[in-house]
């Protein structure tokens, strides 16, 4: 096991409900907690103790799941696979929502050593699209069918403002083309004040994104040299400001392979149970990206690389630890590596991503590479949708909750509850429905219209269940944007 060091201050105390960083994210309490789990990794009691907690459905601490994390008895190792699939099922069923990136610049003031956007990359191409070029890739990616955005750009105050940021979303919103809309806009931007996280929020935001890379405080300060993302703490207490800005729907994430797996799996559920203590709602998503490569980025670079092995065993922990949460992975990963995660706990999932700066207009060569990472998994929108059916998924476009108002606590409740049932597996075959409508090609239709088929008889609620066989003919009709 490699230590973890730092200089800390031995007063600090771990306080979850602490608005400072050093006390919500503790680094003597995690170095405890991975000295617990290590020495317990062979408790059989206590891991069939904590495995019975997450049957309950009741999540897991940062402690117990570190101590899944390590857990070395082959027989306790399946029992955490087969238990992050049944609660994956049991909360999500079988949808998957879809969605895809959208890069709107490069260009970036800080010094990043794992992002080729980092200010000392003189060969990067820089990108920033212009409204015009917005709207011409919003329509692409209509044309192919998606429904949510994730929006990107560098930090860059004079390049990238919060005023080119706020107009971008409002042409993203106010594009249409042909039955083609943005339903949802999700924004992953650089750490900001209160006062830009409410103007987001009025500008209709879905979730606000910001991964933390590492929790590792010491790590994190030789990872980002220069620029303001320098500044650990105000880059860790962002979510606070978001949520005090009002907006409720928040989603975590760490780049995984820049420090070691254990202290950031302990790290971002602390950070959960933090938001959860001092707001009394939890992240919305977590994302699990690993570090790929990318111009002027070796990952071989970085001595904490993750198997496959060890990438699945964490995102079956996350999911018994926080099974209300959606979890994202991106195409970073391969098809093979993705369809095992999408067992185990991922609910939302890219497709047709492009991590280039005006990418689904103008595809790049290598050589005016602009992109933010290489791309695994690069098979087309619909190859990806049919692939999802194959494995009798239900891939969904829906943007509803979002739209309804069923953000935060008002969205957690329903899903604690199991009354969102109700809405999220209707809503997911009448946006599929649309996509098989007006972009689907003829192989992908037909399996769509033949698991549509089985799906609609399988909905509990008779008055559901014939609002949507109605729907479902009135789209056939030419009619869209139905939703519970």
């Amino acid at each position: 096991m490699k230590s973890v060091g730092i200089s800390t201050d031995c007063a600090v105390s771990y306080n979850p409900k602490s608005s400072r960083a050093e006390e919500f994210i503790n680094h003597e309490e995690i170095l405890d907690t991975l000295e617990y789990a290590w020495a317990n990794k062979s408790n059989t009691d206590l891991v069939d103790s904590i495995l019975e907690k997450a049957r309950k459905r009741r999540g897991l601490n940062h402690r117990e799941a570190a101590v899944l994390l390590d857990c070395d008895l082959p027989e306790k190792e399946e029992g955490i696979y087969r238990l992050a699939e049944q609660i994956k099922r049991d909360f999500y069923g079988n949808r998957i929502v879809l969605f895809a990136p959208l890069y709107l610049s490069n260009y970036c003031v800080n010094s990043c050593v794992y992002c080729p956007y980092h200010a000392q990359n003189k060969h990067i191409k820089r990108k920033k699209l212009t409204q015009d070029e917005i709207r011409a890739e919003v329509i692409a990616l209509q044309d192919m069918g998606h429904k949510r955005l994730a929006l990107e750009a560098g930090e860059d105050p004079v390049n990238n403002p919060l005023d080119y940021i706020l107009e971008s979303i409002g042409t993203i919103y106010s594009t249409k083309h042909k039955n083609g809309a943005i339903r949802r806009v999700n924004v992953n931007i650089a750490a900001t004040t209160v006062e830009d996280y409410t103007r987001l929020k009025d500008a209709g935001i879905g979730t606000y994104i910001l991964f933390q890379e590492t929790y590792h405080r010491e790590s994190y300060e030789q990872l980002h040299p220069r620029g303001p993302k320098h500044d650990y703490a105000y880059h860790t207490e962002a979510m606070d400001r978001a949520m005090t800005g009002g907006i409720d729907d928040v989603g975590l994430g760490v780049l995984f392979g820049l420090e070691l797996y254990r202290y950031e799996l302990a790290g971002l559920l602390m950070h959960a149970e933090h938001l959860e203590a001092a707001f009394g709602v939890g992240p919305h998503t977590i994302s699990v990206p690993r570090i790929c490569p990318a111009d002027d980025i070796d990952p071989g670079t970085f001595d904490n690389g993750i198997s496959d092995e060890i990438f699945a065993r964490l995102v079956a922990v996350i999911r018994l630890s926080v099974p209300y949460t959606g979890m994202i992975v991106s195409t970073r990963e391969s098809k093979a590596c993705r369809e095992r995660a999408l067992r185990l706990g991922i609910s939302q999932l890219s497709g047709g991503s492009r991590t280039s700066v005006g990418g689904y207009v103008h595809p790049e060569t290598e050589a005016e590479n602009s992109a933010q990472f290489d791309v695994s998994d690069n098979r087309p929108l619909d190859e990806v949708v049919r692939w999802l059916m194959e494995m009798e998924h239900i891939p969904s476009f829906c943007t509803a909750c979002y739209r309804e108002g069923r953000t935060g606590d008002r969205f957690m409740s329903l899903c604690k509850s199991g009354q969102i049932q109700n809405c999220c597996q209707p809503n997911a075959l009448m946006t599929l429905q649309e996509y098989l409508e007006d972009y689907a090609s003829p192989a992908t239709k037909a399996l769509g219209e033949k698991l549509i088929t089985t799906q609609v008889p399988a909905i509990p609620n008779e008055k559901v269940r014939c609002i949507v066989e109605k729907n479902l003919a009135a789209i056939g009709g030419g009619q869209r944007d139905f939703r519970f």
